[in-house]
């Protein structure tokens, strides 16, 4: 059966920069096996196959795959699905809200066409991050990845999930971040409770008026190193919440990634601070359509 599908460069306005996307739009009755071998097929860090929604009243239903595995939600799949059904919805509408189901529960996004081809998108996280979990020693992190442990700067390893657990390293300076690598022994070190997700960060950035820097690595699920993680990004917000400790009121970050790949990415990440506390954080960015064709499967 033909089934169309999209892609899309995300948390960028720029074609072949930013993370890429397989949208399938037409996956109805396809398995979750099936689902897999396409999402392998294409090779890229996630695939979203969109189906009808359980709830008439929300836009659509998104299943998300990386290569190796399917995820409960993820940032970049999320923000550009919502862009494509945006576009696809009339580019000349303005901005509007909707609501997408994911197996980690209702999403809702804000998306504005800003053409036939292209535009942003915004969710608020369904659950705000937590920590979980055992969170690795800074020696053993720095070793995992081909660091030296002084490297490891401005803070401690923490673990946090907002749906996706990851392991989140802080790293002294772009120097450092950009020669990490995984060594031989990064599963066995990051991989005990669950797959191995490591996002690295750093205050230093190459382009001024961002806030972070951050690097990605996930070998098993078949993302060697990742060009934007925004569900990483929505568990960094706990990160940053704990240890920046921002004031009261609403807040906005821009953290680059991707940089190291050629592929530079730009996640914005908004937060409300109350008493102390993260209430409410949103992760956003712009996507641009790439290719548009048909799949049989």
């Amino acid at each position: 059966m033909r089934r169309r599908f999209v892609t899309l460069d995300v948390f960028t306005q720029q074609r072949f920069a930013g993370n890429p996307l397989a949208v399938v739009l037409e996956s109805d009755g396809l398995d979750k096996a099936a689902m897999q071998a396409i999402a392998r097929e294409f090779n890229l860090a996630e695939t979203v196959f969109v189906t009808a929604p359980a709830d008439p009243d929300n836009r659509a239903a998104l299943r998300i795959f990386t290569p190796a595995a399917e995820l409960p939600f993820a940032g970049h799949p999320t923000v550009g699905t919502a862009v494509l059904l945006g576009c696809m919805s009339g580019y000349n509408r303005g901005a509007h809200d909707f609501v997408l189901e994911e197996a980690v529960g209702l999403v809702h996004c804000s998306v504005e066409a800003q053409g036939k081809d292209r535009g942003r998108a915004s969710f608020v996280l369904p659950r705000l991050p937590e920590p979980v979990g055992i969170p690795v020693a800074a020696a053993e992190a720095a070793a995992a990845l081909s660091l030296k442990e002084d490297e490891i700067g401005f803070g401690a390893p923490s673990r946090w999930s907002a749906g996706v657990p990851a392991h989140f390293v802080p790293v002294r300076d772009l120097d450092a971040i950009g020669r990490a690598e995984p060594a031989q022994h990064f599963e066995a070190v990051f991989g005990r409770e669950s797959r191995a997700i490591v996002y690295l960060y750093c205050g230093e950035t190459a382009e001024p008026g961002h806030h972070f820097h951050a690097r990605m690595f996930a070998p098993g699920l078949g993302i060697r190193e990742d060009p934007a993680t925004g569900a990483a990004a929505a568990a960094f917000a706990g990160v940053v919440a704990e240890t920046a400790r921002p004031a009261d009121g609403e807040h906005r970050f821009v953290v680059e990634q991707g940089y190291e790949m050629g592929r530079p990415s730009q996640i914005e990440l908004g937060m409300t601070m109350e008493g102390g506390m993260l209430t409410r954080a949103t992760i956003g960015g712009g996507a641009i359509l790439v290719s548009d064709g048909h799949i049989e499967a």
